[in-house]
């Protein structure tokens, strides 16, 4: 049958023993039995599985890295657009005050050439009122002498030479000019 630990000094854990009908051999083999499977377990089951979690792991942690590297990729091409964009803003920001400004200039000029051209029209024009002035003056004292002459010779009833006719127009345009 089988032999209890009855042979040692009555203690706690002979008590507990001789209450569970534990007995050394079976207890011993046992244990022996419980770490090979358990040095079993860990060399064929355990193992293979943590090594596969771990592969795993270092696979999820290499994919947040590319997608943290990836999403840095996409943040770039945004921001250098977004700068870009705000670059292309400024200058044509720019240009548009540029052209502006040359408006103001060439419409500044345009006045300006307008006024001189208004001047020159206007010069001209007093050039050629002086002219017609002085061409109807000149018109009118002939006609004026030529009338005087006439009236003067339908008066004193003779028929005026020449002579007679420059002297009466210079004697008229005298006193017409004072």
């Amino acid at each position: 049958m089988t032999m209890l630990l009855a042979s040692a000094p009555e203690n706690g854990i002979t008590v507990i023993f001789n209450t569970f009908g534990v007995t050394l051999p079976y207890f011993v083999a046992s244990c022996i039995n419980f770490f090979v499977v358990i040095w079993v377990l860990k060399r064929f089951a355990f193992g293979p599985i943590q090594s596969m979690l771990e592969e795993r792991r270092a696979r999820i942690a290499d994919g947040e890295a590319k997608l943290k590297q990836i999403e840095a990729q996409l943040a770039e091409p945004e921001a250098n657009t977004a700068a870009a964009i705000a670059k292309a803003a400024a200058d044509a920001q720019h240009m548009i005050d540029e052209a502006r400004e040359g408006a103001a200039v060439l419409s500044e000029q345009k006045a300006q050439e307008a006024i001189a051209q208004a001047h020159q029209i206007l010069a001209k024009a007093e050039v050629a009122a002086k002219a017609d002035r002085e061409r109807l003056t000149v018109e009118l004292k002939r006609e004026f002498g030529r009338l005087v002459a006439a009236t003067t010779a339908q008066v004193s009833g003779k028929v005026l030479t020449t002579e007679d006719q420059s002297r009466i127009n210079e004697e008229t345009l005298t006193r017409v000019e004072a």
